[in-house]
């Protein structure tokens, strides 16, 4: 039935699993237990580690009871550290234990650092020695005396004594706690496109559930071989890969660092059926040197998200691998996807929309202006509800209560569009719509204008400030390799393409993008690397 409004919601199948994420591990322990669960997926061949169900389990378990001995019920312990196996052990038997795992990510330095672990009240931290020269271990040294609240620090390089040299006489008398599936489980810091990162705080429910019903609409087999190479600290990571393998007891290789000839390797020596990714990964494997000549054959199941997906790479994707592929839309605070596209979709589809609500979540398209459910078609807020929504930023009532309103209704800030079967069409963010002499102008149609031009490897189009238009179109343009920029040529092309007020009057080169940890272009950096000339103008 064709929708008149843009208000649409998700099929009620499959049903929710009332499941804690322990209670989920326990699952595929107990029905898979010699099924391979893990393996960790380093460029050492001779090094690479595996655990069947059975020993993922009890390793989180045996983490649970050193946690227990550690910390009270409900305290939060934070992760700071790559994709290493110990992190999911960490991620287990926090949640076994009823503990908050706080995410760091590996990338951050230390002020950055202090301010997750200060705004959580973080009362541990499990921290690697050093990733990629960034110093981990040394930076919480230092600053733990700074952060009031943190009392333990767990070196992931003794593993070994922290989980078995706990007080053992306390360790072995606790009893895994009950733990409710709306629990809080995890709090992950919002990727900071716009400024300083809020902790979203999130549940098991939300999670399990959410993970599962990813891989279920993205089409991948019960005991499929899956590679996680999004980062653990995200929900990307940790829950749509970690837990969405999990639901389907699939067997999980874990990259530690995204590295594309790693991933190409791994997923031929493996035979990996499916991955999740972001753009700039697939942009990476697609242009290295081993991608003609790796065996991508065992591929079936391939999603992109966390980053708007220009459709001229939905449809390389499709026709250079060969698999499924599926666009995933959401955020953190919703756990984190609001909708899908399915493999069975039109290439148009795939290559222009989000696709439709996920399984028991509603969406509606709203005027930021009035509050009104948008007609069919017209450009307004996405809102989100259901189970999948975050229970709040921590200790930051009034963001929480601009977030999500009285309805249960979460304010994303995506400006999207409709269509009658309740696909929807990014059309950017409501805080980069670019307002030109009265004139609104949605980055996305710009970027997938140009994302399509030959010379472009990749690209952003954001507002800059104009003491007469108010606001200004600008482009940052990576050019593919082997290209170069003409500017010019550009502007010409887009002319040819749409509107002339919407051809951009600044152009920028870039080599690399500022990003954050997910893959999403931190657009505010660009504003302020074009203000401080810390990019030329071409």
């Amino acid at each position: 039935m064709a929708l008149t409004v843009s208000h649409a919601v998700g099929p009620l199948d499959p049903p929710l699993r009332d499941m804690t994420l322990g209670g989920l591990l326990a699952w595929a322990a107990e029905t898979t237990p010699e099924r391979v669960a893990l393996i960790a997926g380093v460029a050492d061949r001779s090094a690479r580690r595996q655990w069947t169900y059975a020993q993922l389990y009890a390793e989180s378990v045996r983490t649970a009871r050193a946690l227990m001995a550690r910390f009270d019920r409900g305290e939060r312990v934070a992760i700071w550290a790559p994709n290493i196996p110990e992190w999911l052990m960490m991620e287990f038997g926090a949640a076994l234990a009823g503990l908050v795992v706080v995410t760091v990510n590996p990338a951050f330095r230390e002020h950055e650092v202090e301010y997750v672990l200060r705004q959580s009240k973080a009362a541990g931290v499990a921290v690697a020695t050093e990733f990629k020269g960034n110093a981990m271990l040394a930076t919480i040294e230092r600053i733990q005396p700074s952060c009031p609240e943190l009392r333990e620090v767990i070196h992931f390089g003794k593993w070994d004594a922290f989980v078995g040299g706990a007080d053992e006489d306390r360790a072995a008398l606790a009893t895994l706690p009950h733990v409710d599936p709306g629990d809080a489980v995890m709090i992950q810091y919002t990727s900071g496109t716009t400024g300083v990162p809020k902790g979203a705080v999130l549940h098991h429910r939300g999670l399990v559930n959410n993970a599962a019903h990813t891989l279920d609409r993205m089409g991948v087999d019960d005991g499929a071989v899956s590679i996680t190479m999004m980062p653990l600290f995200h929900t990307g990571g940790c829950a749509m890969c970690v837990l969405g393998a999990i639901s389907k007891r699939a067997t999980q290789v874990l990259v530690e660092s995204f590295d594309p000839a790693l991933v190409l390797e791994l997923i031929e020596t493996y035979h990996c059926a499916a991955t999740s990714t972001v753009p700039t990964m697939l942009v990476a494997l697609l242009e290295h040197p081993d991608f003609a000549t790796t065996d991508l054959s065992s591929l079936r199941a391939l999603s992109a998200g966390a980053a708007t997906v220009p459709a001229s790479l939905v449809t390389t994707v499709k026709q250079r691998v060969g698999a499924t592929f599926t666009i995933l839309f959401g955020q953190t605070e919703c756990s984190p996807v609001a909708s899908a596209t399915y493999p069975t979709d039109a290439t148009s589809d795939m290559a222009g929309t989000i696709g439709a609500p996920m399984p028991h979540i509603e969406v509606k398209v709203v005027d930021p202006a009035t509050g009104a459910t948008q007609p069919i078609g017209a450009i307004g807020e996405f809102y989100t509800r259901g189970y999948h929504v975050m229970n709040g930023y921590f200790e930051n009532v009034d963001a929480t209560a601009a977030a999500i309103d009285d309805a249960g209704w979460l304010h994303t800030g995506d400006l999207c569009s409709m269509d009658e079967r309740g696909y929807c069409r990014i059309e950017g963010r409501l805080k980069d719509m670019i307002i030109r002499g009265g004139e609104n102008i949605y980055p996305r149609e710009l970027e997938e204008v140009l994302f399509a031009h030959p010379t472009i490897g990749e690209v952003a189009v954001v507002g800059l400030p104009d003491d007469k238009w108010g606001e200004q179109v600008a482009a940052f343009v990576r050019p593919a390799p082997g290209e170069g920029i003409d500017k010019a040529e550009l502007m010409e092309y887009m002319r040819q393409h749409l509107a002339p007020h919407k051809t951009p009057r600044h152009w920028f080169a870039i080599d690399v993008f500022p990003m954050t940890g997910p893959g999403k272009i931190q657009k505010y950096k660009l504003r302020e690397m074009a203000s401080d000339g810390t990019l030329t103008e071409l």
